[in-house]
C-alpha cells in the first residue's frame, strides 16, 4: 500500500528555469545543513549553527566547518562566528546579553570560555582553566557557572611517549571528565571540583534554585558505562548527592520545570529497551517517577519546558515526526505541528516564551532551521538555494506485510524517469542499531546518494524492519535474541513486494548499509545470495563470536540485542555469522571499514574478505580508511566511499558484469581538473 506523497518529480522548476539537474556525489557530500538551534531566554532569537562541509579536491583534508547565525523574530540573519573561527559549545546566557562558546583562540594552550554580546560587538575573554572546558552551563541568576573537563594533560606521558614508552594498558588507562563549579560573585572565581572519584560526568545543569546540579554520571568513561550504566543525581554545589533518580538503561536529556517540582527526563522503558524514547516525569512531591505517555507507539525524540505544568515534546511515529504540548496536571496533549509538516529532529523552548526554535528536513532539502509561533510554522534558512535546480524524485512511505503477517513499513525513492509497468534495478538500504528507523524526509547521505541513484535510473528503499525505533518499545524489542532471523527476513520480504508491486525487476536487487546494516548486507550476500545481485558493506559484523570479544559495546549487545552470550549457545552465533556462509556467496561484495573503528572492529570485515577470497566463488572487495572510525567523517573519504558504492553497483545491477570494476578512482583527475 502507498501512502502520502511528499517529494515529486520538479517540473515546475524546470518549467521556470530550464535548470533542472541531477544532484552528483560532490553535490551529495558537500550539501550544507543546520547543525543545531538554541532559543534565547527572551525570545527574541534563534542562534543557528550552519554545518559547511569541507569540498573535496579542493579543501584539505578534514571535517566539516561551522558557522554561527542569529535570526531575529523578523527574520533578520546576522553571521556572529564564521567558518575561519574554531568554535563548539555555542549557548545563550541566562539574560540573553551575550552569546557564550568554547574555542582555542589565539594563542590558547587550552579550549577556554568565550563570549559575545548580541547587541554586537567584540569576541570577550570569560574564563580560563588549565585545562580544556567541556560542556557548560549558568546558574539563572548568573552568579555561578559549571563545566566539564578533563583537567590539565599528564605531561609527564608526554615526556615518557618521546622516549618511547608508548604501552597501553586496554581499559584500564581512562580518562575521567569531572564536573567544576565557579562562583562568579566571587573576586577569585576559582574553579572547585565537585565530582568525585569513580564519577565520569556526562552531562550537568543548574536546578532552577541554582543551589543544585543534576549530573548525569556513569562509573567509568567506556562507551559501554556510558550506554547501559549512567544514572542522574541531584547535587549539591560540593558534589553531595541530595538526590538519585532511579532509571534502567539508556538515558537521554533530563530537565526540571521552571519551579523546580518536576524532572522530564528521556528514557528506556526498561534495561533491555534498546533505546532511549520514553518520556518520563519525576515528581519531587510524591518522589514518583512515572511514564507521562505510557500509550505512545513511537519515540520521544526532544522535549522543552514551556511552563510550570506544561511541557513541548518532539516525537517520531513511523516514518514522520509530530511537536505536542503535555500539561501534567491532567496528562492531555494537544498537536502543535502534524506529522506530515517535516521531519524535525530537535527543537528548542524557553519558560514563559511561546515560540520553539526546531530543525529539521523534508524530502528536498536537509536540516534547516525553523520557528513555531503560535500555529504557523516559518522556515528560518536556505542552506543550499541551488536545490531548486535539481529534479526530484517521487518520495513515499510504502506499508508491506511480513511473511508472518507483521505490518511493517519504509521509505521508496522511485527512478526520476519513473514509468508505471517498468521495473527498475533497485537498492536496498538498511538502517544499522537496529535501533534506529528511516523517516520520510531527506535520506540523501554519502551511503545513499539518493537524487543521484534515482536520476540514474535506480529505485532505493529503507525499510523500517522489526527491531527499528518509531513504532513504541514492543515492535523495538521485536528482534532481540534473534540476530539475523526474522529481521532480516522482513528485509527479504520487502524486496519481494516491491517485485511484486512492478517496480524492482528481482535479478538486479543490490543491498548496502553500515555497522547493523552492514551486518545485513554482508548477511545478504552469503546466506541469502540468491535474492541480491550486488552488496556494499560498511562497517558490518561478519563473526558474531569474535564481534562480542572486540567491541566497546559487549554489555549493551546482551542488554539490549542478543540477550545471551556466546559462550552459552556458541553454535548459534557461529550460525548467525556470515562467514559461516561464505562457500554459498553468490553475491559480488565490496566491503569498507574504518581502520580505527572501535564499534565494530575492521578485523570482521578482514575475516569476511579473507574467507571470500579464499574460496574464490564471488567477486569481492576491501576497502579501508586511514583515520576513521565507525562510519567516514571527513569529506574525501565520504566521497571515495560514494564513488565505490555507484561504481559496484553499476557494474552488477546495471552491466550486470561478471568481473569486478576497478579499483582505481580518477581523484588525481578530478583535482587537477577542479584547479
Amino acid at each position: 500500500m502507498l501512502i502520502r506523497t511528499l517529494g515529486t518529480v520538479s517540473l515546475l522548476t524546470f518549467a521556470l528555469t530550464g535548470q533542472a539537474r541531477e544532484m552528483t556525489l560532490l553535490e551529495t557530500v558537500t550539501t550544507q545543513s543546520v547543525a543545531r538551534v538554541d532559543l534565547s531566554p527572551d525570545g527574541q532569537y534563534t542562534a543557528v549553527l550552519k554545518y559547511i562541509p569541507r569540498v573535496p579536491y579542493q579543501d584539505d583534508d578534514g571535517s566539516g566547518f561551522t558557522e554561527l547565525a542569529l535570526i531575529d523574530r523578523q527574520g533578520n540573519e546576522t553571521l556572529y562566528l564564521n567558518r575561519e573561527q574554531s568554535f563548539s559549545g555555542v549557548t545563550f546566557g541566562p539574560n540573553s546579553e551575550y552569546l557564550y562558546f568554547t574555542a582555542k583562540w589565539d594563542e590558547d594552550k587550552y579550549s577556554e570560555l568565550y563570549r559575545i554580546p548580541v547587541d554586537g560587538g567584540g569576541v570577550q575573554s570569560f574564563y580560563e582553566f588549565e585545562g580544556n572546558i567541556g560542556a557548560y552551563n549558568f546558574s539563572r541568576d548568573g552568579k555561578a557557572l559549571i563545566f566539564t573537563s578533563q583537567g590539565k594533560p599528564n605531561e609527564d606521558k608526554k615526556t615518557l611517549a618521546e622516549k618511547g614508552f608508548k604501552a597501553e594498558v586496554y581499559e584500564e588507562e581512562l580518562d575521567y571528565t569531572h564536573l567544576y563549579h565557579v562562583d562568579l560573585s566571587s573576586d577569585e572565581k576559582n574553579a572547585e571540583q565537585v565530582s568525585g572519584p569513580g564519577q565520569h560526568i556526562l552531562s550537568a545543569q543548574f536546578h532552577p534554585d541554582n543551589q543544585h546540579i543534576l549530573a548525569r554520571v556513569a562509573p567509568t568513561p567506556l562507551v559501554d558505562d556510558n550506554y547501559m550504566s549512567s544514572q542522574y543525581h541531584l547535587l549539591t554545589t560540593t558534589g553531595e548527592i541530595k538526590q538519585s533518580f532511579e532509571t534502567a538503561g539508556k538515558l537521554g536529556q533530563a530537565d526540571f520545570s521552571p519551579d523546580g517540582r518536576y524532572l522530564a527526563l528521556i528514557a528506556a522503558a526498561n534495561y533491555n529497551d534498546p533505546s532511549a524514547g520514553t518520556l518520563m516525569v519525576w515528581d519531587s512531591q510524591t518522589e514518583e517517577m512515572r511514564n507521562v505517555l505510557p500509550d505512545y507507539q513511537g519515540s520521544v525524540r526532544d522535549f522543552s519546558w514551556r511552563t510550570d505544568q506544561e511541557l513541548v515534546w518532539l516525537g517520531h511515529r513511523g516514518t514522520e515526526s509530530e511537536v505536542q504540548a503535555l500539561t501534567l496536571k491532567f496528562l492531555e496533549n494537544r498537536v502543535l505541528i502534524e506529522p506530515g509538516e517535516a521531519i524535525f529532529t530537535s527543537l528548542d523552548g524557553e519558560p514563559g516564551v511561546s515560540d520553539i526554535s526546531l530543525q529539521g528536513n523534508r524530502p528536498e532539502h536537509p536540516n534547516e532551521a525553523f520557528r513555531l509561533n503560535d500555529s504557523q510554522l516559518e522556515r528560518l534558512t536556505v542552506s543550499n538555494p541551488w536545490l531548486d535546480e535539481i529534479t526530484l524524485p517521487r518520495q513515499e512511505t510504502v506499508q508491506y506485510e511480513a511473511r508472518d503477517g507483521l505490518q511493517l513499513e519504509g521509505v521508496l525513492v522511485y527512478p526520476t524517469d519513473y514509468q508505471q509497468g517498468q521495473s527498475y534495478p533497485t537498492i536496498m538500504v538498511i538502517h544499522g542499531g537496529p535501533e534506529a528507523h528511516y523517516s520520510n524526509g531527506w535520506l540523501d547521505r554519502y551511503g545513499s546518494p539518493v537524487k543521484h541513484a534515482a536520476a540514474k535510473g535506480y529505485a532505493l528503499f529503507f525499510p523500517n524492519y522489526r527491531g527499528s525505533t518509531g513504532r513504541g518499545v514492543e515492535f523495538s524489542m521485536l528482534s532481540q535474541n534473534d540476530y539475523a532471523g526474522k529481521e532480516f527476513d522482513d528485509i527479504v520480504d520487502a524486496k519481494q513486494h516491491l517485485v511484486n508491486e512492478g517496480i524492482a525487476d528481482p535479478d538486479r536487487v543490490g543491498i548496502t548499509g553500515g555497522s547493523y546494516g552492514g551486518y545485513a548486507s554482508a548477511w545478504g550476500a552469503t546466506k541469502q545470495t540468491e535474492h541480491f545481485a550486488a552488496s556494499v558493506m560498511f562497517v558490518g559484523i561478519s563473526d558474531n563470536i569474535s564481534k562480542f570479544g572486540t567491541t566497546d559495546i559487549a554489555k549493551e549487545m546482551h542488554a539490549v540485542h542478543a540477550r545471551s552470550y556466546p559462550w552459552e549457545k556458541w553454535q548459534w552465533y557461529l550460525e548467525r555469522s556470515p562467514i559461516y556462509y561464505a562457500e554459498q556467496a553468490r553475491t559480488p561484495i565490496l566491503i569498507m571499514h574504518g581502520k580505527e573503528d572501535t564499534r565494530v572492529h575492521p578485523s570482521q570485515s578482514m575475516e569476511l574478505y579473507r574467507y571470500l577470497k579464499t574460496h574464490g566463488n564471488v567477486p569481492v572487495r576491501l576497502v579501508l580508511y586511514p583515520g576513521e572510525g565507525h562510519g567516514n567523517r571527513k569529506m574525501a573519504a565520504q566521497l571515495d566511499y560514494s564513488q565505490r558504492l555507484m561504481r559496484w553497483m553499476d557494474s552488477f545491477l546495471v552491466e550486470q558484469a561478471e568481473t569486478k570494476p576497478p579499483h582505481e578512482l580518477p581523484h588525481l583527475e578530478n583535482m587537477n581538473s577542479s584547479d
